[in-house]
Formats: structure tokens, sequence, C-alpha cells
């Protein structure tokens, strides 16, 4: 009877130390810095090499605008011709222009010909009192087939366009490589406080084998009791040691996050540690609906169908343009207002002037006709991708905001389960005190606490984790998400 008081206020007093286990784990000592997820948050957007990769797309979004403003460009033209043969001067022609393509069809344009030599053709010839030069100025219309659209502009469109996209795209890969970053800290986060509450529970069965193994020699306890003991303290090595790999992997993997300003990459060490977090908070209703509205509106997945919709109704609208006949008018005035000589003159339409047209249609427009009709098609077909995807957006929205919930219902029964079983135990000591209990079913009591509190801290880690793909499914960005609702 002796004996088991011994062996009973060694283990009453070791154990009721380990009650609040789970809460001493979670206080951190001095010598580590709090790393919260807003850091790392914070970190990656400045140095992590695919949000610096993502922001090249706006950039060559902006390259591909301004290749196709290219075809805007003021053009300089200029063309020599001579021909010299036999002390003969044939022919010695020379072109110059200035055109400055415009928004609305209308290609302004100026120039100079000089035109002299024994054989120029008859059209060639310019009077000689001009020094052989003639000046123009005009422009060409098209009042058929690329009036309203054409090629040039369908291009610089569906470039601006494309910068929509490219910022879409951009967005997708931010929330993509912000979500892992999520997971990989919330594991850690479980990772590091699990080796925590391991490590106390191994100092405390290592506690109690020592005192019975004292006992057992002062004959006060029996060699069955001293077994019991020595196994507890190995199990809870072995656990220790588990959870110390789980610290290590999962702190290299949430090293992969992390960059210093010359790009190179920093190591998490044991310096550094997880937030602890309070009670966790249930996301209200209005918040649902608010990622529902933005993300019907914003995610990155409609954007992108939405612009591929605007391009391929740029692309229709192109289509149906060269159904038309093509009709292309050219005027110039020739020697007004200003003469080679440098003398002004008035304006004439109907005199010294030279005037082009050019006319072209296929009789059957198969091609084109066939072009539309798959235009149509495409746009029909990305109409019913764009209604898919979305109700499947929202449906995954939804359905991690129930997940969300019932992860919330979980915690607090776990907790109360927690605290039931620390309760378990302490009435399970008292009957040892009492000698209706031995140390086996101490032992049986104490694990089940153990369990109960390390599955409280992975529900911890996973309502985190399930609110950080809550605002991924939304499409959304929000690096402080991480820190609200503490």
């Amino acid at each position: 009877m002796r004996a088991a008081l011994i062996i009973c206020w060694g283990i009453v007093g070791i154990s009721l130390r380990a009650q609040p286990a789970l809460q001493e784990a979670l206080l951190l000592p001095d010598s580590v810095t709090t790393f919260t997820i807003g850091n790392l948050y914070g970190a990656m957007w400045q140095y992590h090499p695919v949000i610096k990769q993502a922001a090249l797309l706006s950039e060559g979004a902006q390259q591909d605008i301004r290749f196709a403003k290219g075809s805007f460009d003021p053009k300089i033209e200029v063309q020599g011709n001579l021909k010299e043969y036999d002390t003969k001067e044939y022919y010695n022609k020379w072109y110059g222009a200035f055109t400055v393509p415009t928004w609305f069809p209308v290609d302004p344009k100026v120039g100079i010909e000089r035109n002299t030599g024994t054989y120029l053709s008859t059209e060639n010839l310019l009077p000689a009192e001009d020094y052989n030069r003639q000046l123009f100025a005009g422009l060409s219309l098209p009042l058929g087939r690329g009036l309203l659209t054409d090629e040039r502009r369908a291009t610089l469109k569906q470039a601006q366009l494309g910068l929509a996209l490219a910022e879409a795209e951009k967005i997708k890969m931010i929330n993509k490589v912000l979500l892992e970053a999520a997971k990989d800290y919330w594991q850690w986060y479980f990772a590091y406080y699990n080796y925590q509450l391991n490590a106390r529970n191994a100092q405390v069965a290592e506690e109690i084998f020592k005192r019975v193994r004292l006992n057992a020699k002062m004959g006060e306890a029996s060699a069955l009791d001293t077994l019991q003991a020595d196994i507890t303290r190995q199990q809870r090595m072995v656990e220790r040691q588990e959870a110390y790999l789980d610290l290590i992997n999962s702190s290299v993997k949430l090293s992969n996050h992390l960059w210093d300003s010359l790009g190179n990459p920093l190591q998490v060490t044991a310096r550094l540690a997880p937030q602890p977090l309070s009670n966790a908070e249930l996301l209200s209703d209005a918040l649902l609906q608010q990622l529902l509205q933005l993300a019907s509106e914003n995610h990155p997945d409609l954007q992108k169908i939405t612009v591929k919709l605007d391009q391929l109704e740029i692309e229709r609208k192109l289509a149906v343009e060269f159904l038309k006949p093509r009709l292309n008018l050219n005027y110039n005035f020739l020697n007004q207002p200003l003469r080679p000589t440098g003398e002004l003159q008035s304006f004439s339409f109907l005199t010294n002037y030279k005037f082009g047209l050019d006319f072209y249609m296929p009789l059957l427009l198969r091609k084109e006709r066939a072009k539309v009709a798959q235009t149509r098609l495409k746009i029909l077909n990305t109409t019913y991708e764009r209604t898919q995807t979305q109700r499947e957006i929202l449906n995954q929205v939804q359905t991690t905001y129930n997940q969300i919930v019932n992860t919330h219902t979980l915690l607090q029964q776990q907790n109360a389960m927690t605290s039931n079983y620390q309760r378990l135990l302490q009435g399970e000591l008292l009957n040892l005190e009492n000698g209706e209990s031995d140390l086996f079913k101490i032992n049986v009591q104490q694990e089940k606490v153990i369990l109960a509190q390390s599955k409280l801290l992975k529900l911890r880690a996973e309502y985190e984790k399930q609110k950080a793909l809550l605002w991924w499914a939304a499409g959304l960005i929000n690096s402080e998400f991480g820190n609200s609702n503490r």
C-alpha cells in the first residue's frame, strides 16, 4: 500500500503538470521569432520567382499591343530607278512618299516624283518648267471591305484584350502559388506545435519512468510497473522522433517559397516559429455571398473566357467584313496647292489630280461564309464553356465554405472532447490515489489525451488551409486573409 501511494503521488505530481500540455506547447520561448503567414506572403510578393514570372505576362501583353500598333506607324517610302547605257540616260525615276495610317480607314499620303531620261514612257513625263518634278497629296478610302474593320484594327483590338487575358492569367498564377504556400505554412504550423506537444509528453514519460524505477530499487514498486513505465517512455520517444521528422520536412517544404532580394533561397530555421492560433471564428454568410458575387464577376478563369469571347466577336466582325466586295478609291492632288517651283496655287478637284479605283469580289464566297460560320460555332462553344465554368466555380466556393463550417463544428467538438479526456485522466489519477486504479489505466487515459490534443492541432491547421482554399476558389488575391479571423 505504501509503494502504491509513493507511485501514485509521483505520477499525480507529473501528470497534473501535463494537463495543460497543449497550452504550454503553444507558448513560445524568447529565443524564437514568430513568423506569421503575413510575413510569408510579404516575402513572396517581393522575391518569389513565380510571382515575378507572373508579372512578365502583363509586360509581354504590352509588347503585343506595341507590336500591333506598328501597323499604324507612319511610313517613309523611297524608290529609285536609273538606267544608263551607251552614254545615254534612258531613264532616271525617283519617288518619295510619306504615309500616315489612321484608325479610320483613310490613309493620308504626300510625296514627290522626279522623272528624267531620253526614253521615259509618256505617262512618266513631267513638265520641264517644274524641274521634271511633281508633288502629290491624297488619300485612299475603302468603301466596301475594310470600311468598318480590317486586319490591322482587329489585330490591335485583340492585342488590347490580350492585356486583360494576361492579367487574369497573372492572378491565376499568383493565387496558385499563394495557396500552395498557405498549405505548406499551416502544415508547418501543425508539425511545429505537434512536435512541441510530443516533446513535452516524452519529458513527462521520462520523469515517470525515473520515479518508478527509483521506487522499484527501494522495493516499493513492482518490476511490472517499471516495465510498463519504460514501454510508455519508449513509445513517447518514438512519437517525438516521428514528430521531429515531420517538422524538419515541413520546414524544408515551406522554404520552397522563401527567397532573398538577390534571388538566393532561404531556409526556415529553428529560430522561427509559426504564430499560435486562438479559437477560430466562423466565417459569416455575408462573406460567402460577397465571395460568390466576386467569383462570378472577377474569377480569372471566367475573365479569360470572357476575353476569349470578345476576341472571337472581333474575329466574327472581321469575317463578316470579308463578305463585302473590295472597293477602294484613291485620289491625289497634283502640284496643289504648292508647285515644285515653290509657287502657290488654288485647289481644284477636277484638274491636276490622279484617281484610282480597285474592285474585287469572289462570286461564291464559300471561304468567307465558312469563316463566318466557324467563328459563330466557336462563340457558341465558348459561351457553353463559360456557363459550365461559372457553375463549377460557384459550387466550389459553396462546397469549400460548407467544409469550413463543418470543420469549425468539429473544432468545437474536438475541443470539448479534449477537455473531457483531461477530466477522465484527472479522475483516474484520483482513483489511483485511492488505490482503485493502476499505471496501465493511467497510461490508457494519457494516450487518449495526447491523441485528442494532436487532433485538435491538426483541425486548427486544416481550418486555416480551408480558408485559404476558399479565397483561391473565389479567384481572388488577398495576401492579408491569412491574418484575419484570429
